[in-house]
């Protein structure tokens, strides 16, 4: 079973930031989890739960790099 994006994780607040956010069980920024299960650590409590009722991550998806992203217009 896949869903297109994984949003209903519980999420937390960076400390002093406005609008960064992160899992509250693995700590990855939410830009980086990307709304991709896989985007989550592979120990997170989110995604093993998903995982064990049979959610599967979409590996096989090109991922668009943050990084890079305004390197070049």
């Amino acid at each position: 079973m896949k869903k297109l994006f994984y949003i209903d994780y519980p999420q937390e607040h960076f400390e002093g930031q406005a609008h960064r956010y992160r899992c509250a069980f693995c700590k990855q920024e939410t830009t980086k989890i990307n709304g991709r299960l896989e985007g989550h650590l592979a120990s997170c409590e989110f995604r093993i739960a998903m995982e064990k009722v049979g959610f599967e991550c979409n590996q096989n998806l090109p991922r668009q790099s943050l990084e890079t992203t305004d390197e070049e217009d």
